[in-house]
Formats: structure tokens, sequence, C-alpha cells
């Protein structure tokens, strides 16, 4: 939209038919004819988290299971295609897209009992920002005016304020959010997690807090057991229309997806989002499984990133000829049995500005890559590293063997111990060679696949990558207030980044998730999860 109209959140207007309706999307409703529990378990393959579960600092799968039910954001996503509507907006409205009012609905409490109110929105957002804070996600607020003076370019500035000059509490169902230039996808992106509002509690001790979260969603906080469990129950003062149809949620925490997967074919686990190589050989999985196949439409990538900070990676021949190297039709039909897609782009097939064929060297040329590494100069042994569980080992051992076969080079895998691990590794720059690096999308934006990615300094920048044009061409798309033609020149940017490399996009994941005997009408959204408004869990 233009902008000049005046809109409800995410922009596009919501009809009231759709807001009655429960989230949709592809799943499974078959492989169970018990009596539906109200008061049911419903429990979920996890991995460790990689931080205690603010969502401020949440921003990967293992936390973001959990996290992700305890808070309700502005803006909800509905299915597979991640629609958005309102979920604890009343409106959002906008007539320039840099100035937004938001009002809230009223009665909306915290597990705690406590009204949310505009200032839990605004003091939240304030704290994610806060450089001394070292939240994962803060740059998520970069786009707010004043971000700068609480969150300085230089690292070893201590900021002016630790308030935002653009967030304005109007009243206790209002308040108000100035951007630096006009971006038309804010209205989307605060339906991410870190947008969440935190109780008055919270800044009382926030190391309390993350002991216990305090969250205003579906499901409260009951216990977190590291390596072994995070546990939640329904809370059923809840008012958004996400609301979830059994009692408790049991996150069990898997060192071996396998294991997690066995467990699910023994009704002893009821979801599990991924399934493991064992299970994918010769498509063994649909025996298995049969009416308990849960299918979905995922928007996510998995890339391999090749970070600028190790010896030797700096240099775009080798990248190239890494990608070359990398056999990826064979390795998605015969490692992952046709589960994934090969990727040839930095965004997700299914996102509004999506292209194929944006990486040029993202297909399979064995003497074309032989040819660049040879004029890469390279001598030593490539390495990828990533957590071992998960199903993630084997595809990235075949691509390492590709690299090998291709370039007479030593290519190993480096486990990590679990996810937890791995990612601090990431995010504490400590690599020593290639590392994964998968994308599910926060909300459904091109710019969600490029800024928190690829932009200098961002949150999710595990190859360290810095180009300034980049920076300055997502920038301008960022400050335009036409979504198409913003959309452009995201495109833009990509194709600035397929030239770099930065990180090497291998494959797509179709969406292929699996479910109990004691559970019916799962859905699998698009970030690869439960949708746990669908779920209902019978009795065992």
């Amino acid at each position: 939209m233009r902008g000049s109209t005046r809109f409800r959140a995410a922009a596009a207007a919501v009809t009231t038919l759709s807001l009655l309706l429960t989230a949709c999307g592809s799943g499974s409703s078959g492989g169970s004819s018990g009596k539906v529990d109200p008061n049911g378990t419903f429990t979920v393959y996890g991995t460790e988290p990689q931080n205690t579960l603010i969502p401020t600092n949440t921003n990967e799968l293992g936390g973001s299971k959990a996290v992700d039910p305890m808070f309700a954001q502005l803006v909800g996503f509905k299915g597979d295609n991640a629609e958005p509507y309102n979920l604890m907006a009343d409106s959002i409205t906008t007539s320039d897209s840099k100035v937004y009012d938001i009002k809230l609905k009223h009665g909306w409490k915290f597990h705690d009992g406590t009204e949310v109110k505009a200032k839990n929105f605004v003091d939240a957002w304030n704290y994610g920002a806060y450089a001394p804070n070292g939240q994962l996600n803060s740059t998520f607020f970069e786009n707010i005016q004043g971000y700068a003076d609480v969150h300085p370019e230089d690292k070893n500035a201590k900021p002016g304020t630790d308030k935002m000059s653009g967030l304005q509490v109007k009243n206790d169902y209002e308040f108000q959010v100035t951007l630096k230039a006009p971006f038309s996808v804010f209205a989307i992106k605060i339906g991410y997690t870190a947008f969440a509002p935190l109780p008055d509690s919270f800044f009382k001790d926030p190391k309390a807090f993350g002991q216990h979260p305090i969250g205003n969603g579906p499901m409260k906080f009951v216990s977190r057991t590291p390596n072994a469990d995070i546990k939640l129950t329904r809370f059923d003062e809840y008012q958004g229309q996400n609301k979830v149809k059994f009692k408790d949620l049991d996150i069990k925490i898997y060192a071996s997806q396998e294991t997690a997967y066995q467990d699910l074919l023994s009704n002893k686990l009821d979801f599990i989002e991924t399934l493991p190589p064992s299970a994918l050989a010769g498509s063994k999985y649909k025996a298995d499984l049969k009416d308990n196949l849960v299918n979905g439409h995922l928007l996510g990538i998995s890339t391999i990133a090749i970070p600028y900070y190790v010896p030797g990676y700096d240099n775009p021949n080798l990248r190239k000829a890494i990608s070359l190297a990398i056999d990826r039709d064979q390795i998605t039909k015969t490692v992952m049995n046709d589960t994934y897609v090969p990727a040839d782009g930095y965004v997700s097939q299914g996102i509004p500005g999506y292209r194929p064929g944006v990486c040029k060297s993202c297909h399979f040329d064995p003497a074309q890559a032989k040819q660049l590494f040879g004029q890469s100069g390279f001598h030593g042994r490539l390495t990828i590293a990533s957590n071992a569980d998960g199903g993630r080992k084997e595809p990235l051992v075949a691509a390492c063997n590709s690299i090998k076969n291709v370039l007479g080079v030593e290519c190993d895998f480096v486990p990590a111990t679990d996810f937890g691990q791995w990612r601090s590794i990431v995010t504490g720059h400590k690599l020593t060679g290639m590392g994964r690096s998968d994308w599910s999308a926060d909300y459904p934006s091109i710019e969600n696949f490029l800024n928190p990615i690829y932009r200098t300094g961002a949150s999710s920048n595990d190859s360290v990558y810095a180009n300034p044009k980049v920076d300055a061409k997502l920038a301008e798309a960022d400050g335009t207030a036409d979504k198409d033609a913003a959309v452009k020149l995201y495109q833009q940017a990509e194709d600035l980044i397929a030239e770099d490399l930065p990180s090497i996009p291998v494959w797509d994941e179709k969406g292929v998730a699996a479910k109990s005997k004691h559970t019916k009408g799962v859905v699998l959204d698009f970030r690869r999860r439960a949708d746990y408004s669908s779920v209902e869990v019978t009795q065992k």
C-alpha cells in the first residue's frame, strides 16, 4: 500500500470472517479415534535453548518453542502462508509508514495477573534495544527513532540514554512509534518474538525473571530442567484467538533426533517437526507414519556460512568453488529423500519477492569449481561445523564429501555437543571453518531474509559479513514507503549479496513432520513448528 493509505495490522486489512477462522494449513487429522481430552498433555521434540527464555534474547528454535507460546505480540500469523492478523493490537494505523499509532485491546493479562498496558511494550522494546543489556535481538529495533542513542554503532561508546525517542506512551492502551524513515514492513515485523511485552516484574529483577519467565501468551511457564525438559501449562485467562485446546505442554530435550523419532513411533512423544535420516532413507517414514504424517509449507532456507574472520576464507574464488562443488540435487534426493529442494538464492520460496536463480554459483559444476579453487590459492583443510542433533549431520557430511571429491581437498564435519552450544560458538565468533546457518522466517517478508543476516553488525550475521553497498541498498529499501518499490530494492540487495557469497545457499525444507496416535488436527506452521492452537490431544 502507498504511504497515504490508512491500514490495520500487517499492511493488509483482515476481514471479520478471517479473524474468526482457526489456524489453517497443511496438516493431518487422521491417526487417532480417541476422545479429545482438554486436560491432556502434548509432548514435543526439543533441543536445549541457547539462553534464558526472554523474547529479546531468543532467536533460535530451541528457545522459540517455549517462548512463542508464552508470549503474545501485537500481530499474529495464521497458517502455513503466515497470513497476518491483529492479535493484541486493536488497530495499527499510519499515514506515512513512518509514524505508527498502536492501540491495544483492553483486559489482556500477564500470567501474574497484572494487565498488559502500552508501557509494557515500550519498556520491553527499550530494554531490548539498550546496548549494555546485550540482547541478541537488539537490532530488530533499529528502525525506531533514537535507536542509535541507546545502541551506538561504536561498541566502546556509552549510550547517552536508555530510552528511544521514537517511543511515546499516549495512555494505558495506546502508544506511538516514530521510525527513522518510512518502513513499509514495520506492521508485520512487530509480530516477531522480540516485540513481545514484558511485565513490570521483569524490570525489577531480570535475572529472577529468566529463571521463571512471565508472559502474556496462551501458555505459562511451569519449570525448566536443563537438557531434560521445559514444561508449560495453559493460561485459562488468555484472550487471543490462538488458544490451546490441551492443558500441558512438555518440550522434551533430546540429544538424538533418532531417539525422539523412536519415541514418537512408540507414542511416548506426540510431535517432531523434522525426521531423522534413518526415517528418510527410502522414504521409510511413509510406511512408519501413515496417517500420522504431517505436511506443511515452510518459509525458511538452509545455508553454509563462511566466516570472514577465519584466515583464508575471505576469498571469493574459494567461496564460489565450494558452492559449485556441492551436488545439491543428489544430496536432496538421496540423503534427504526429496523432503528438501535445492536452494539458489537467499530468500525462501513462497516469500513475496522470491526469484529463482539469484545465486549464479549455486549449481553443480565440477569443472568450474576446480578452476576457481586453483585460482584461490587456498591450502589446508576445509570444515563444516554444526550441532549434530536434529538430523543436521548427514546432509553436511554429504556436502563435505561432495566438496572433497570435486576439489581434492580434505573436508570434515565438526560436531558441536548440542544446539545451545552450537549457537554460542556462532554468536561468539568462534568458528574455525564453515558453519551451518539455517533461517526460518520471523514474519513473511523478503526484508526478514536480508537485514537480520547480511547487514553489517546484524543479530544473525553468522559470517560477520560487511558490504557498505549492501547496507546502503537495504537502508534505501527500508526507507521506501511503497511496498512494491521496496521489494525491488531488497531484490537488488540480494543480488549484491549473491555476488559476495557470504554464505552458500544449499536447500529449502518442504516441511515433513510427524505426530503420535494420541493427537488430532496437528498443523505445521510456516516456521517449522507445531501450531499449538490446532492441536487436540486424545485420552491415553
